[in-house]
């Protein structure tokens, strides 16, 4: 508590983001601001689309929707205040507001990498065995995967958080991020930050390696079960549908085992911001597109909200 009153009271946090390049402040604001908009739009639409259509309410389409919950909100947790620091000259935030920002933005993380394993699980029972799909994800199923992996990333979080919480940070602080990312915000503290650090590798790491592991078993059946078909279109088609999957996968945990699970990483921090914008800006933005926008059932049921808007009219 003590620690807790000192940081409120003394420490200033002051997040330097991309303040090394004065040109691109303009540029970056505007890429960040585009991106951003198609984030919120497509992921809001998505919610909507699967809401209102009926034929879109099955396990898949469920799991969708979260992920579309989930990218929305670690977004705008992040993208906001990286766009208000592009254009502004104070660019201070208060510990607490940091502590918070944290805290939310673990919490989807964690819960986005576990939904990305549940999703590459429920493709395995589709593919892999279709005539019992509706029987094994089942509603109940379905809600528990979804609870168990925000409930995952809210312990996660909450323990970091106290770590955090624990630490003294005392005067003036830079953070050398466009967020309050955990190993930048410890780096500045004043106390042994032994077992932050070291609760950061084991939750990271035990994260990657469970969903990955559960990732890379599905897609071994998935692939299995593809060769044994006999039609080269359906062959086709499925390997795209997986390329597109593993792509976005691929660019999330690839980014997140850079970051995070290699301790003492000898990178430099402007490597580390520019690899963190791939999954706190680009992925939030690429999921609707890659596992949903592309769909035809998504696509018809976006065809005739717009056909039923421009005849209103």
């Amino acid at each position: 508590m003590l620690l807790s009153e000192r940081n409120k009271s003394g420490a200033t946090f002051t997040l330097l983001g991309f303040s090394d390049y004065p040109e691109l402040q303009i540029p970056l604001f505007l890429i960040f601001l585009a991106i951003y908009s198609v984030t919120v739009v497509g992921n809001l639409g998505m919610m909507v689309i699967i809401k209102i259509n009926p034929k879109l309410h099955t396990p898949m389409y469920f799991f969708l929707s979260h992920l579309s919950v989930v990218d929305f909100c670690y977004s705008s947790i992040i993208a906001p205040k990286a766009l208000a620091n592009l254009v502004v000259e104070d660019r201070t935030i208060s510990f607490p507001g940091c502590v918070v920002q944290f805290f939310f933005f673990c919490t989807f993380v964690v819960a986005e990498s576990f939904l990305l394993a549940v999703m590459a699980y429920d493709r395995f029972v589709a593919i892999c065995n279709p005539l019992l799909y509706t029987v094994t994800v089942s509603q109940k199923l379905c809600a528990m995967l979804v609870v168990g992996s925000y409930a995952w990333g809210v312990t996660c979080s909450l323990i970091l958080t106290c770590s955090v919480v624990k630490l003294s940070f005392q005067g003036f602080n830079t953070i050398n991020h466009f967020f309050c990312e955990f190993s930048a915000l410890i780096s500045l503290s004043c106390s042994d930050t032994y077992i932050s650090q070291l609760l950061l590798f084991i939750f990271a790491t035990f994260n990657e390696v469970t969903t990955l592991l559960i990732i890379l078993l599905s897609y071994v059946f998935i692939v299995v079960t593809i060769l044994k078909m006999h039609s080269a279109s359906g062959r086709r088609k499925a390997f795209s549908t997986c390329a597109s999957h593993l792509t976005a996968i691929t660019i999330f945990h690839g980014t997140i085992l850079f970051l995070y699970c290699v301790p003492n990483s000898k990178n430099s921090r402007h490597t580390v911001k520019v690899a963190s914008v791939f999954y706190t800006v680009v992925i939030p933005m690429l999921n609707p597109l890659i596992y949903s926008l592309r769909n035809k059932d998504v696509k018809g049921t976006v065809s005739k909200l717009i056909g039923t808007k421009v005849f209103s009219f």
